[in-house]
């Protein structure tokens, strides 16, 4: 592992790209960012999920997972309606409920529900509106970024907690990468570089995390599948 200013980098294959990740994420767990109730997981524990979401997996593949991971993490965030799950003729639908609403009140006099009720009518117009530029600026973003940019840039991941990017190098002796993480926090930062320090002393070997397919050996060996280990138990093995 290569260190500077810049982040932790490692250079090899799928497998060294996969320990570093796991090292890294198990640093950051021993310094609390995963834990809301500590100061550093109330700061970052959302920006750790995401990077633990992003981070490659052994069983994942660059061009398909790693990219497809990249694309969702760097699309535009979902807007109001989105949020509330109405798509935006629903919204036109309700602001034109409102619309009527507001020249019924007036009908009636009441010039405050009228008011309320068109404010109302222009807000939902406003989220219909947001939602349907949302989604279109995401296609083309998503569209832009899979047979553009994966081409001329490094696969990426950047958040509050975590800016990272791996590329991949010559074919010639088998494929490599490069995968270079950093910590935007500098005390983080700092607490990391001394934990995989000594990872490097205390472990020879990195047991790398692998997706396990119990259910088919349930059904062939007639036993419940093994617990998953906890966090603690299984980052390394000697």
């Amino acid at each position: 592992m290569e260190e500077s200013i810049s982040g932790f980098k490692v250079r090899g294959d799928w497998g060294d790209v996969v320990e570093h990740g796991e090292r890294i994420t198990q640093a950051l767990r021993e310094t609390g960012v995963d834990d809301p109730d500590l100061d550093a997981g109330a700061r970052f524990a959302r920006a750790f999920d995401e990077w633990e979401e992003w981070r490659p997996k052994a069983h994942e593949r660059l061009e398909t997972d790693v990219s497809e991971k990249t694309a969702d993490q760097a699309s535009v965030e979902e807007g109001k309606g989105e949020k509330a799950g109405k798509e935006p003729d629903e919204d036109l639908k309700t602001a034109g409920e409102k619309l009527s609403e507001s020249y019924e009140a007036l009908e009636a006099d009441d010039a405050d529900d009228a008011v309320d009720s068109w404010r109302e009518s222009v807000d939902y117009v406003a989220r219909a509106a947001d939602t349907a530029g949302r989604k279109a600026i995401r296609r083309v973003e998503d569209t832009v970024y899979k047979k553009v940019m994966t081409q001329m840039a490094p696969y990426y991941f950047d958040n509050a907690l975590i800016s990272a990017n791996i590329q991949q190098t010559g074919r010639s002796n088998g494929t490599k990468f490069v995968f270079e993480v950093n910590v935007n926090d500098d005390v983080l930062k700092e607490d990391v570089s001394g934990l995989l320090a000594a990872y490097d002393d205390e472990f020879d070997r990195w047991h790398v995390e692998t997706e396990k397919d119990t259910e088919t050996a349930e059904a062939i060996e007639g036993v419940e599948p093994p617990p998953e280990p906890s966090d603690n138990s299984r980052s390394t093995t000697n």
